[in-house]
């Protein structure tokens, strides 16, 4: 497995440059090591998070908006102020009704995110 070793321990939001990742997507990554990653997404309205898995666990908090999220075949309206928790190789996705911010850990890291 490559390591990318770790993340500066300061991380000043204004000058990590957001990564625009598909249609009214993008993300900062914010701090990471071998084990754990945070990045911050920043969801327009109507954009949709696709259906998809990964070996990873992840927890996301809901910063901003209203996002209609499935993990698994369980669908429910999340706002800000709430966290899911999606367990490894469990399909999930999510549809942006009102434009926000997720951020999301990953443990371990995202690799595919770091290429």
């Amino acid at each position: 497995m490559k390591t990318f070793g770790a993340s500066k321990e300061f991380l000043l939001g204004d000058d990590i440059e957001w990564e625009v990742i598909g249609e009214g997507l993008k993300r900062k990554i914010m701090g990471y090591d071998d084990k754990i990653m945070l990045v911050n997404v920043h969801f327009e309205v109507g954009a949709v998070g696709v259906m998809h898995e990964h070996y990873h666990s992840q927890v996301t908090y809901v910063v901003s908006g209203v996002f209609e999220l499935t993990i698994g075949d369980e669908t429910k309206m999340m706002k800000a102020g709430d966290a899911f928790y999606i367990p490894p190789h469990v399909m999930h996705g999510a549809i942006c009704k009102e434009s926000g911010v997720l951020i999301d850990v990953f443990s371990p890291i995202r690799e595919d995110f770091m290429e």
